[in-house]
């Protein structure tokens, strides 16, 4: 018997290659634009006209570049982001569709369009004939959005029914067309805007608060609430141009109320982390400064002043992070983005 010890016979391991990166990139130019960069590009321009607004305050005119360079830089951005995504329904008009019929989509096209009316508010002192037609496309366009929502929603499962905070966007977000519309003469169509959106956003808010006490939102989708503060900033805006003191200050007022409730929720609003849904905080954020400006009195300058630090400081970031990922062709996979 041989003592040499018996040859260990070879085992071939198996090869396990690592997943596919959560990157997305079909063939074609912008085949897959997620419309979630359009959320923090409307908060930009948000920044922008609270910058513009502060600027108008007394003994305040050399701060006026900062919103002016703002407001250009971001329509620069703007315009090139809605090239991107508007070549996909130019190959494949049912892109729309299947965009709004998931919620980061449905977010992001109305922002997109919402983009347009402050773009009117931006370009508004300088061209305010072409102002004008972006207004006019701004209504318009949401209108349509508004009815493919609709009729998403009724169509589809009575489980996916139910209320978010991405209302407020479709169904009121109509109030930011007077915010350019006023300067250009439009004051009787603002006023008319502001009656029914504040119906609009008062059946919203009912019908959120009883979803909320009856069950607790999802942390992924949780900054989405940072929009409840938006309807109520954009009336005090809206009053306090339309000339009505009063009703500016009683906005104003909630809208702060909202803001305390939501600053002191922060850590549960945003307990999932980095998100795209990060989004929702900008413009939000951005319009109390300017209803905290235009509605609050002397006092609101201080407080305008603070919140204009913080936004300052948040939404270029938020911006930055999405934007980057739109970049690296991680956006698209992470919000679900259609193809065309």
């Amino acid at each position: 018997m041989s003592e040499d010890p018996r040859p260990i016979p070879q085992v071939k391991t198996r090869h396990f290659p690592p997943p596919p990166p959560l990157v997305s990139k079909p063939a074609g130019l912008w085949r897959r634009t997620p419309p979630s960069i359009f959320p923090p590009l409307l908060g930009l321009l948000g920044l922008g006209l609270a910058w513009r607004e502060m600027a108008a305050q007394p003994g305040l005119h050399p701060l006026a570049p900062v919103g002016e360079m703002i407001l250009g830089a971001t329509l620069m951005l703007y315009a090139f982001a809605l090239i991107a995504w508007l070549s996909k329904p130019l190959r494949r008009p049912g892109v729309v569709i299947e965009e709004l019929s998931v919620l980061p989509g449905r977010a992001g096209v109305v922002a997109m369009v919402l983009s347009l009316s402050l773009s009117c508010a931006a370009i508004g002192p300088y061209m305010p004939r072409f102002a004008l037609v972006l207004g006019v496309l701004a209504v318009a366009a949401l209108i349509a959005v508004g009815l493919l929502v609709a009729w998403i929603i009724l169509i589809g499962p009575a489980e996916a029914r139910s209320v978010t905070p991405v209302f407020h966007l479709t169904f009121a977000g109509y109030i930011m067309a007077p915010i350019g519309l006023i300067p250009l003469g439009y004051s009787g169509f603002s006023t008319g805007v502001l009656i029914t959106t504040v119906a609009a956003a008062s059946a919203i808010w009912l019908a959120s608060l009883r979803q909320l006490l009856t069950r607790t939102p999802p942390a992924p989708l949780r900054p989405l609430m940072f929009i409840h503060l938006s309807p109520a900033s954009l009336f005090a805006t809206v009053s306090a141009m339309l000339g009505y003191p009063t009703l500016a200050l009683i906005f104003g007022l909630w809208a702060m109320v909202v803001l305390v409730a939501l600053l002191a929720s922060a850590r549960w609003l945003l307990s999932a982390g980095f998100s795209p849904f990060w989004g929702a905080l900008t413009f939000p954020l951005a319009a109390s400064a300017t209803a905290a400006i235009l509605g609050l009195g002397p006092p609101g300058l201080w407080i305008g002043g603070a919140l204009l630090a913080l936004t300052s400081a948040l939404i270029p970031w938020v911006a930055f992070k999405v934007l980057t990922a739109w970049a690296k062709g991680k956006l698209a996979a992470i919000t679900n983005a259609a193809t065309a």
